[in-house]
């Protein structure tokens, strides 16, 4: 038998900021559906099983620490997490399964599940998994260009290949900028080393990617990096958790100091919104074996309550009936 496109979230809290639990992806009505996508491509036998698998049970079991009752007044999006909208519907479809003796099927998954969430006019909201999560995502977006992607991150992710693993943790950018109907890329936060090598920066300015380094978005500000994107456009927003200031997001593999910070990430999510549609949005790279106090998994969730929030005040769904 087949495994399903999902499955129910594991323990405690059993969806995102107490949404509601929807797996009938072929009969879906939300606005916005968080999907789980605990499993990238292994670049070793040992990376089948990481902590980042995790991470979407662990971001969840923070809910109640993002927020305590989704009625309540919030600050950051100046109201209630659904702005007091009956009619928006805010749904959690459960995370993508993986079957061991079908090593890429999760992906295969991922993209048909992503393709019925879109279909349903959703925006969905993923939670990794390490970024090679990405791939499968984006590839479910071909009739839904063209895309601005905005991408976060203390690394390119330019690699072509690392063992021979084309869609893995370090490649998502490049697989992105195959795409046809990907036409703008930016990079915001980049510092330190990573994987890249000379060539894949070169690669990426060639290929007409827009390199923010981390240093350079402390000087100028967010408003002037937001100035840079394309007005009018449809963005989805990757966020590598290593892209933040380990201050703030501690729970990752490569901490490197002078990263995005959360004021920050609010200023990007908000300005996004209002330039054009945020089309989809990911978080991924959390291992929560070493975050400290979830603030982690708490400032991913309220990352996500800001794009919530915000596309509805927006007018993202004025269409709906009230």
């Amino acid at each position: 038998m087949p495994l399903p496109l999902t499955i129910a979230p594991k323990t405690n809290h059993k969806s995102l900021l107490f949404s509601e639990l929807a797996l009938d992806l072929d009969h879906l009505d939300a606005d916005f559906a968080v999907l789980g996508m605990p499993y990238g491509a292994a670049y070793s036998p040992a990376d089948y099983n990481n902590d980042q698998t995790n991470a979407p049970t662990a971001i969840r079991q923070a809910s109640d620490r993002v927020i305590r009752s989704p009625e309540r007044y919030d600050f950051d999006i100046e109201g209630p997490l659904l702005q007091g909208r009956s009619d928006i519907r805010f749904v959690d479809c459960g995370d993508v399964p993986a079957d061991l003796n079908d090593p890429r099927g999760h992906y295969a998954r991922a993209e048909v599940a992503t393709r019925k969430i879109l279909k349903a006019g959703a925006i969905p909201i993923v939670l990794g998994g390490d970024h090679g999560i990405t791939n499968p995502i984006l590839r479910a977006y071909d009739d839904q260009g063209p895309i601005t992607i905005v991408h976060v991150d203390a690394h390119l992710d330019w690699r072509d290949e690392v063992n021979g693993v084309k869609d893995g943790l370090s490649s998502p950018i490049r697989r992105a900028s195959e795409l046809p109907y990907v036409k703008n890329i930016i990079q915001i936060g980049m510092r330190a080393s990573g994987s890249a090598r000379q060539q894949d920066a070169d690669d990426a300015r060639n290929w007409g990617a827009q390199i923010i380094t981390a240093y350079e978005l402390h000087k100028i500000g967010m408003e002037a990096v937001l100035e840079r994107i394309p007005a009018g456009g449809r963005y989805y927003l990757t966020i590598d958790a290593d892209g933040m200031d380990p201050t703030c997001m501690p729970a990752v593999a490569g901490p490197a100091p002078g990263g995005v910070d959360f004021i920050q990430m609010r200023e990007l999510i908000h300005g996004l919104v209002k330039k054009g549609r945020v089309v989809g949005m990911d978080i991924v790279e959390i291992q929560p074996e070493k975050d400290i106090h979830q603030i982690s998994c708490m400032t991913a969730g309220r990352l996500i309550l800001n794009l919530i929030g915000t596309a509805i005040r927006a007018g993202y769904f004025d269409g709906k009936r009230k």
